[in-house]
């Protein structure tokens, strides 16, 4: 094996010397674990966060005396699990006579209304919608 300057043959070494770790393996860290063990578990908690509602959204609900039912929310998760599996960003999603734009990658609610609300029933900055 090449030697980086005649001096060090592995990252490890170069940690060991640096750092201090002593222990020659720069992939787990502190508690054991691998980098990959806890990009696992980090995944693993991101897909598992519920639909979270910004303050605007929240506002607007207010705002609107819109109160969503348990079933309806779970609708709602659906239909944003279901713009995410097809690879939308900015999605419509439509639950009975409510309408939701969704940011899908961070699964946030940006705005909600009844469609009745709407007379012209047009929806920008959308690249996808879900009518659940």
């Amino acid at each position: 094996m090449n030697k980086i300057n005649n001096q060090f043959t592995s990252i490890e070494q170069i940690t060991d010397r640096y750092l201090g770790t002593g222990k020659g393996n720069s992939a787990v860290n502190a508690s054991g674990l691998s980098f990959e063990e806890i990009l696992k578990q980090k995944q693993d908690v991101s897909e598992s966060l519920e639909l979270k509602f910004s303050k605007h959204a929240s506002m607007r609900l207010e705002n609107r005396k819109i109160n969503l039912s348990k079933e309806q929310s779970e609708r709602l998760e659906s239909g944003v699990q279901k713009a995410s599996e097809k690879g939308i960003r900015e999605s419509l999603v439509i639950v009975d006579s409510l309408a939701f734009i969704v940011n899908v990658p961070n699964k946030t609610v940006v705005t909600a209304m009844d469609r009745t609300e709407s007379d012209d029933n047009i929806y920008t900055n959308i690249d996808g919608a879900v009518i659940i």
